[in-house]
């Protein structure tokens, strides 16, 4: 598996991302094949939130791995905190801590390798923020911090006040779902594509050395499912299963190869509990498309040029 720096962080980490979102979904037996396969495949990245099925996905993750201080030397462990579901987002310092406290209980750790803020709170107090990090970065319980889904005004908001650097930003983006890349090619033209909804947070992050973790790498606008095989993309697919024969590798393969032939050096997070489609996800890493095939797959989501 290749891997990449994150952000400003002295982590070395896989360029694949494995998401844990679902493994709630899996009886014992197939979530230990899925994270026995992981670990083969050199997906030793695992994201997790303190809301995935509300905390049970952490759980099942530790029982599957059979986690032990040999096992927790081998990978690295992000978690988010921040959402109350259905009911608000929270940003407190007491909030934060808790949080943290039950994700290091349930995945039977004594620390995170990164936390995330799980999107934006719109109460946030980044002093309060900061002196979360302080206590969780002094503690040991926290090595490095990251946000998910905020613009880079709200990032720099929290960099007036935290000290520990942003190391990312997790952000949804695919092919299908590439806003954040088409308002940076339609500059000053007067189209939909031109219309800058998140303050060119890809370019902030690259600037800035924040890793850009995309979310949802083969789904089209907001879990409504996914693009590939989907009858309602036929040009794309049949983009994409044209550059896979050339490859002889998978389609999931090549829309991720997708995100990481962009230069941001991003760190996609799969969502998948299928082995062989986590095994697609993770050749994607040793195919390079040309600059040529990035931009005929663009082309054919129905993205535009000016």
């Amino acid at each position: 598996m290749r891997t990449i720096q994150l952000g400003q962080s002295e982590l070395q980490v896989p360029a694949i991302a494995v998401g844990c979102m679902r493994i709630n979904k899996l009886e014992k037996p197939a979530a230990e094949r899925f994270i026995k396969t992981a670990m083969e495949e050199g997906a030793t990245f695992f994201d997790h939130a303190d809301i995935y099925g509300d905390g049970t996905c952490e759980e099942i993750f530790a029982e599957a791995i059979g986690m032990n201080s040999g096992i927790r030397e081998k990978i690295f462990l992000q978690s988010k905190c921040g959402i109350v579901r259905g009911r608000m987002f929270d940003f407190s310092k007491d909030h934060i801590l808790e949080s943290v406290e039950g994700s290091l209980k349930r995945l039977q750790t004594e620390y995170l390798d990164v936390l995330l803020l799980h999107r934006p709170d719109a109460l946030v107090e980044p002093e309060e923020v900061a002196e979360a990090f302080d206590t969780l970065q002094s503690s040991g319980k926290v090595r490095n911090f990251g946000v998910s889904n905020q613009n880079p005004m709200q990032i720099k908001l929290l960099q007036k006040y935290v000290k520990q650097p942003i190391v990312a930003n997790q952000l949804q983006l695919s092919i299908a779902h590439a806003g954040m890349i088409n308002q940076g090619l339609h500059v000053n033209m007067l189209d939909d594509s031109a219309i800058n909804r998140d303050g060119s947070v890809l370019d902030f992050c690259r600037i800035h050395d924040i890793t850009v973790q995309p979310w949802s790498p083969f789904q089209h606008g907001f879990f409504k499912g996914v693009f590939l095989d989907n009858t309602e993309f036929p040009e794309l697919n049949a983009k994409i299963n044209e550059i896979a024969a050339t490859y002889k590798v998978s389609n999931v393969t090549i829309a991720m190869a997708w995100l990481l032939r962009h230069p941001a050096r991003m760190q996609p997070v799969t969502g998948t509990m299928n082995v062989e489609r986590l095994k697609d996800c993770v050749k994607a890493t040793e195919v390079s498309l040309t600059r040529e095939e990035w931009y005929a797959i663009y082309l054919a989501a129905g993205n535009t040029l000016p």
